[in-house]
């Protein structure tokens, strides 16, 4: 390093202007915080459009004394999910969630469930459905019991059902409100035959889904990549969408209709393990979903589980500054079938290999590859201003800060063993962690797996640092603000070295010739800021309690839609 060498002067970094921005949305949402019946009813029909469902002031009464956070934003998840089913009669509903395969039931208070065999899912839901089942209406509620979710409508059909929807809303006059729900009595005296919608089950599922993005959006009419050989293609500069390379809006960034990109560089639509999809508009209760889908999302049972192996457990990290100041992950090598001839398409795997200094540096050699790896290619280190390769290269500095891995390569067809033929000479399998012992890190990555990933949850209530990057969709996304409670991700990972350089900086101390001590780009003490501020709200929004109250409230709605008199449905007792 040259002695005359001075660092440059300091500049607003685009994650400082990103951080003050979600601090500032934040502080609006919470401004819409209610504390009593009448206003919160009040702000409901301003953002419904319509009188609240029969039982509201009984679900009102349950959450406050459950010390919930009450925004009604924190619950548009709901009628994201419902809008469309105002489109469809209540007795053709009502039938079809009656006689699913797998379906939780409230009758009377009493919450009952039935499926083909033992599944733990199914358990754990029926489970958190009787925890509130005294409070639940009369209600039929159809579960996934797959990883993926299943129903794409297509969006001209979609868009109908919600201008329907729309068209139904009005606010009756109170002699007209019925405030009782009609019951199932008749339902249940028809016996039925086993339903279930046409599945489609074979076929690309890109263009199986793209059929839900809108006409006008990027890829409706790409269609699947059909060729997986090498790296994903990586556009040049900065993603679409973002803020000066790094995540700026979130929904945005999870849309595979925005993305023609994803189609072939995320396994679930390289290959998903299993495909059973329907594009009518059917009544599908499920954890996760993507933006294209039309199912209704619950909280995910791996949630409401004590687990240790998806929550940690009880002890959630030590405080920040007794963390190791690295980057952990360990996981399978989910997202999909990953074969020969495609694995190089899969984010884990690719994730893995972008994090990985070894596998970071070859590439950097790799002047014929121009910067390529097996399954990734690497963008100019000027694209993102990385502090830390003014000192060192890319794969150095990585060594240094990450211990990432898989611990089971999870090939296809299976090798009877962690690792995997194809990717031997890329991947070394690494050992298991407990939740617990990671949080002992300051930043974890989280990536979605054949679906969403089930330790995001607990991630948000460690101590430790969040790094999200997912194409799918959660019931609590509307009550967290990204890098307010955690740091997003593109899902190409371009961003992850200057989110690092960002937060870590260069990682260790350099010496210049005359003695002087150089760190630069550090921002730990914001690091620490959004872990503890995700931890906070974690615990006061993403409790068990906060999930029944989410459920009870979304079965309230779903009861109404299955009600033959549900336009005249509603809670009025706030105006009496």
């Amino acid at each position: 390093m040259p002695h005359d060498y001075k660092p440059s002067p300091p500049q607003e970094h685009p994650i400082d202007h990103l951080i003050e921005e979600a601090g500032t949305e934040w502080f609006k949402l919470m401004a819409r915080e209610t504390h009593d019946l009448s206003s919160t009813a009040k702000a409901y029909r301003a953002r419904r459009g319509r009188h609240p469902p029969p039982g509201f002031g009984q679900w009102y009464k349950f959450a406050k004394d459950h010390d919930v956070v009450m925004v009604e934003d924190f619950f548009d998840q709901i009628y994201h999910d419902l809008t469309p089913f105002w489109g469809v009669e209540a007795k053709k509903i009502r039938r079809q969630a009656k006689h699913f395969t797998h379906v939780i039931s409230v009758r009377n208070g009493t919450a009952t469930y039935k499926t083909d065999h033992d599944r733990i899912w199914m358990t754990l839901w029926h489970n958190l459905t009787a925890t509130i089942q005294e409070y639940l209406p009369d209600v039929d509620i159809p579960i996934n019991v797959m990883d993926e979710s299943r129903v794409i409508v297509p969006w001209e059909d979609i868009n109908e059902y919600v201008k329907a929807e729309g068209d139904s809303r009005k606010f009756m006059p109170k002699l007209e409100v019925v405030t009782q729900l009609s019951g199932l009595e008749e339902l249940d005296k028809d016996p039925g035959e086993p339903s279930a919608p046409e599945w489609i089950t074979s076929g690309w599922y890109w263009d199986t889904a793209r059929v839900g993005c809108s006409p006008s959006s990027p890829s409706r009419r790409v269609p699947a990549t059909r060729d997986f050989s090498g790296p994903p293609p990586v556009p040049p500069g900065y993603p679409d969408n973002s803020y000066q390379g790094y995540v700026r809006n979130w929904t945005a960034a999870k849309d595979p209709c925005l993305q023609p990109d994803l189609r072939g560089s995320h396994g679930t639509f390289v290959e998903p393990i299993s495909q059973r999809t329907t594009r009518s508009l059917f009544p599908m209760f499920g954890g996760s979903k993507l933006p294209v889908n039309n199912d209704i999302l619950i909280p995910p049972a791996m949630y409401w589980t004590k687990d240790a192996f998806y929550s940690g457990g009880e002890m959630h990290g030590s405080e920040w500054e007794k963390k190791t100041t690295k980057v952990m992950w360990r996981g399978g090598g989910t997202g999909g079938r990953n074969k020969a001839e495609n694995w190089t398409r899969f984010q884990r795997h690719r994730f893995v290999s972008m994090v990985n200094g070894t596998a970071v540096q070859l590439a950097e050699k790799n002047v014929d590859g121009a910067g390529q790896g097996p399954n990734f290619i690497l963008q100019s280190y000027k694209t993102y201003h990385l502090t830390a390769t003014q000192y060192m290269d890319l794969g150095t500095w990585l060594s240094q800060i990450t211990d990432v891995g898989m611990v089971n390569l999870i090939c296809f067809p299976a090798s009877g063993s962690p690792r995997c033929p194809y990717t031997d000479h890329y991947f070394r399998v690494k050992s298991g962690m407990p939740m617990a012992k990671q949080y002992a890190y300051k930043f974890l990555p989280d990536l979605d797996g054949n679906s969403f990933s089930g330790r995001y949850r607990g991630f948000l209530k460690s101590t430790s640092l969040p790094i999200k990057a997912t194409i799918y969709s959660e019931w609590h996304d509307s009550r967290l603000v990204p890098w307010v409670h955690f740091v997003p991700m593109d899902n190409s990972f371009v961003d992850i070295y200057g989110i690092l350089d960002y937060f870590i900086g260069t990682g260790v101390d350099f010496k210049t010739d005359g003695g002087g001590v150089v760190m630069e780009g550090a921002h730990d003490a914001a690091a620490n800021k959004i872990a503890t501020a995700g931890k906070d709200w974690a615990e006061k929004v993403l409790r068990r309690e906060d999930m029944l109250i989410y459920v009870m409230r979304l079965f309230m709605e779903y009861a109404r839609i299955c009600d033959d008199q549900r336009d005249q449905l509603g809670f009025i007792g706030d105006l009496e």
